[in-house]
C-alpha cells in the first residue's frame, strides 16, 4: 500500500518502493479508492462467512480444530465450508455479497484516506530529514509508524460504513434493516449518533498494530525482491507480481497478529464463553481472505499508479 515516489528516492523505505513521478494527493486518493473497491469485491464472500462465524454462539475447542459438530451443538454454522454452503442454499449466491454496498463505500473511502494519509506521512518524514540533516526516526521503522497513523485516521473517518457493513453481513433471512437508508434511520433513532461509532475504540486499538504490521512487513519483503531484481534473480517478466506476493504475505502476517482484537471488537464476551481458542474463531476464512485482498490491494494500487505516471509522461 505504498507506491508514491521514485525507487531511487532515498528519503524513506516507502519512497524507495515507488514511482518515477510523484503523484498528487488527488491521484493517490484515486489509486487508493480503486484498490479498495476491487479488493472489496474479492473479499465480500469470505468477509460474510467470517462475520457469521464470529457472531454466532461459541464453539468448543474440539469443534474448532476437528471441524466436526458435536451432537448437542445448536450452532448454525459448523466451520467456513459449511457456512458457505448453507448461506448459498438459504440466501442464494447474492447472500455472499450481503452488505457489500456499505462495504464498498467503506473500502473505497477507507483506502483513499489511508493512502493519502500515508503519502502525507512520507512527506513529513522527508521534510524533517531535510530540516535536521538526518531522519529522527529510523527508516526501517517509518513504514510501521506511518501504517499506524494512516490506519487510525482512515478508521475514524469511515467507521460508520464499517458498522453498517458488519450489521448487514450479520443478518440472515430475518431482515432487521431493509436497506442502507432504513438502517441509518433505525440506528440513529434507537442509538443516536453514538450508535454509528459503537465499538470504535476497539477498532482503533486493532488497526494500529494491524496497519503497522501490514506496511512494515510489506516493505521488508519488497526490499528483498528489489535485491533479487538488482542481482537479476527476479525476472523482468515477473515485475509487478512482487506486489501480489508481498501483499499476500503482509496480509497473513498482520491478520494473524491482530485477529483476537478483531473478534473482540465484534463479541466482547467471547473469551468468557469459549476460552482462549475462542479468540481465533473464524481465523481460517479471515486468513484466506487477507492474502488475496492484500495482494489485490497492492497490485491494483500499483497498476493505477503506473497509469497516472504514464499520463504524466505524456
Amino acid at each position: 500500500m505504498n507506491h508514491y515516489q521514485e525507487r531511487n528516492n532515498n528519503t524513506s523505505i516507502e519512497g524507495q518502493a515507488v514511482a518515477s513521478t510523484k503523484l498528487s494527493s488527488i491521484e493517490v486518493a484515486l489509486c487508493g479508492a480503486a484498490a479498495g473497491a476491487v479488493s472489496r469485491f474479492v473479499a465480500s464472500p469470505l468477509d460474510v462467512i467470517k462475520i457469521r462465524l464470529q457472531l454466532q454462539s461459541g464453539r468448543s475447542t474440539f469443534e474448532l480444530f476437528s471441524g466436526q459438530k458435536s451432537l448437542n451443538s445448536d450452532r448454525k454454522y459448523n466451520g467456513a465450508w459449511h457456512a458457505l454452503k448453507l448461506i448459498v442454499r438459504e440466501e442464494g449466491v447474492r447472500g455472499l455479497w450481503k452488505g457489500n454496498l456499505s462495504a464498498e463505500y467503506l473500502y473505497l473511502s477507507y483506502s483513499a484516506v489511508q493512502f493519502l494519509t500515508y503519502q502525507q506521512m512520507q512527506t513529513l518524514f522527508t521534510f524533517i530529514e531535510k530540516k535536521h540533516g538526518k531522519p529522527i526516526i529510523d527508516k526501517t521503522l517509518q513504514p510501521f509508524l506511518s501504517g499506524a497513523v494512516c490506519g487510525t485516521t482512515a478508521t475514524v473517518a469511515t467507521y460508520p460504513f464499517d458498522l453498517l457493513r458488519t450489521r448487514f453481513a450479520a443478518q440472515g433471512n430475518v431482515k432487521v434493516y431493509k436497506g442502507m437508508s432504513h438502517a441509518i434511520r433505525q440506528i440513529y433513532s434507537k442509538e443516536g449518533t453514538y450508535g454509528f461509532y459503537r465499538g470504535i475504540s476497539a477498532s482503533v486499538l486493532q488497526i494500529i498494530p494491524y496497519m503497522s504490521l501490514m506496511f512494515g512487513s510489506y516493505e521488508i519483503f519488497k526490499k528483498s525482491f528489489r535485491r533479487l531484481e538488482e542481482k537479476n534473480l527476479w525476472g523482468s517478466n515477473l515485475k509487478g507480481s512482487e506486489d501480489l506476493l508481498c501483499g499476500a504475505i503482509a496480509g497473513v502476517i498482520s491478520k494473524t497478529g491482530v485477529f483476537p482484537l478483531d473478534l473482540l471488537r465484534k463479541r466482547l464476551q467471547i473469551f468468557i464463553q469459549d476460552g482462549f481458542f475462542g479468540l481465533y474463531k473464524g481465523l481460517t476464512p479471515a486468513l484466506i481472505k487477507s492474502a488475496p485482498v492484500s495482494a489485490v490491494t497492492f497490485f491494483v494500487f500499483g497498476q493505477t499508479k503506473k497509469l497516472f505516471e504514464k499520463l504524466h509522461g505524456n
